[in-house]
């Protein structure tokens, strides 16, 4: 009976969001059980490029580091506003939303050359965040019942928050950096004058990911409650 009932809110999960969420989880879990090793999955371009250990350009955005709260952390992060981007901004729109994913992760992947990073997995999640809260501007947000502020200022106060744990801001930096570079061309831009959309979904990922109709029994996640737990709870203003 559980096991019914969880394959069934695991199939209701979006699948970009479920095949991401899925595979990072794994990668951890093959870690801790000591059937790969970090060493094998982090970003090198040395070894990518003259040894062609191209798997890693993958790998380096599914390890979050070893089972504890900066893990947890991440994980629920990542679920909730990938999920959330799936099923609000992108509904109906999975070739664009995975075209999103490349167009971050290789743009990440090029900023990787340039800065000492080994895993990129926490900047993609950054860049997830910046763009659902810069196309969600009034939904207030409660951040461990200390801080009320509006959602544009979430990935602002994550860095804080960085800072505060004596991490690395760099992570934080380079994922608002693509998001908003991201935000920008597919938002802003076209809406400017003289503007227009650069950014264009090539047709083999519309031909494989896009449906012709939308599934009547889907239940979307609500925007409302973006975060669902303490740090990030909120609802929009007016609402």
């Amino acid at each position: 009976m559980a096991y019914q009932t969880f394959r069934q809110e695991y199939l209701q999960v979006p699948p970009v969001t479920r095949a991401y969420t899925t595979a990072c989880v794994l990668t951890t879990a093959a870690v801790q059980l000591e059937l790969i090793t970090p060493f094998q999955l982090y970003f090198n371009p040395e070894l990518i490029f003259k040894h062609f250990q191209v798997w890693r350009l993958i790998t380096n955005y599914l390890f979050f580091g070893p089972v504890g709260f900066n893990f947890l952390f991440n994980m629920i992060f990542l679920y909730r506003y990938c999920r959330m981007l799936e099923e609000g901004s992108f509904r109906g729109r999975t070739a664009d939303f995975v075209f999103m994913f490349f167009f971050g992760g290789l743009l990440m992947t090029v900023f990787g050359l340039f800065v000492n990073l080994v895993f990129l997995g926490q900047a993609f999640t950054i860049m997830l965040v910046y763009v659902w809260s810069r196309r969600n501007p009034y939904v207030r947000m409660n951040f461990f019942g200390l801080l009320i502020f509006q959602a544009p200022f979430l990935p602002w106060v994550l860095m804080g928050f960085s800072l505060l744990l004596g991490n690395s801001i760099i992570v934080d930096l380079l994922g608002i950096a693509v998001g908003h570079i991201y935000f920008f061309l597919e938002d802003v831009f076209p809406n400017q004058p003289g503007g227009r959309r650069l950014l264009r979904t090539p047709s083999v990922l519309k031909a494989i990911f896009d449906t012709p109709e939308d599934d009547p029994n889907y239940n979307p996640l609500p925007e409302e409650r973006p975060g669902g737990f303490a740090w990030g709870e909120g609802q929009r203003l007016g609402g």
